[in-house]
């Protein structure tokens, strides 16, 4: 797992494991086991702390070729946003929360919810090929039409 430089006094993945301990129940395993799902997909998938403000500690970010998703806690869930969950396939119907938005997907897990692990992994894994795959196409312009050529003027000559 690579390591963010998001934040100057911790890396990011400290902030994330701090966040995990600081919750301390249900919420805070929910999250480690989804981190470590999440990392047994792709061991090399970066962590990110992100989204700090006065009000609010920050939101643990996994990333490769852009967001994976976030994992955010609240009071009855920990809900994991898949960035471009719009645009995978989930054909064991993880997606349960943000469905009717044009781009994110979200999961919702209650307290005593378990995830299908291996179908988890491979949401991430298909995640993580959609990031990819918008990252390895540069972007390149149409060539330029040419005008037609115009018969050159010349002083003094007939054709």
């Amino acid at each position: 797992m690579k390591k963010s430089g998001a934040s100057q006094d911790k890396s990011a993945s400290e902030h994330i494991s701090k966040r995990i301990a600081e919750l301390g129940d249900w919420r805070g395993k929910t999250l480690g086991r989804m981190r470590k799902l999440i990392n047994e997909a792709d061991p090399g998938v970066v962590e990110e702390w992100k989204w700090v403000k006065a009000t609010k500690p920050g939101t643990p970010v996994w990333s490769h070729d852009g967001i994976i998703c976030t994992g955010e806690s609240y009071k009855a869930v920990v809900k994991l946003t898949f960035a471009k969950g719009a645009f995978l396939k989930d054909p064991a119907r993880l997606f349960n929360s943000s469905l009717e938005g044009n781009l994110r997907r979200a999961i919702d897990i209650p307290e005593g919810k378990d995830v299908d692990a291996s179908a988890f992994k491979a949401l991430v894994r298909e995640a993580i090929a959609l990031n990819s795959a918008g990252k390895s196409k540069p972007k390149t312009k149409a060539p330029a039409k040419k005008a037609p050529a115009k018969k050159a003027k010349t002083k003094g000559f007939r054709s």
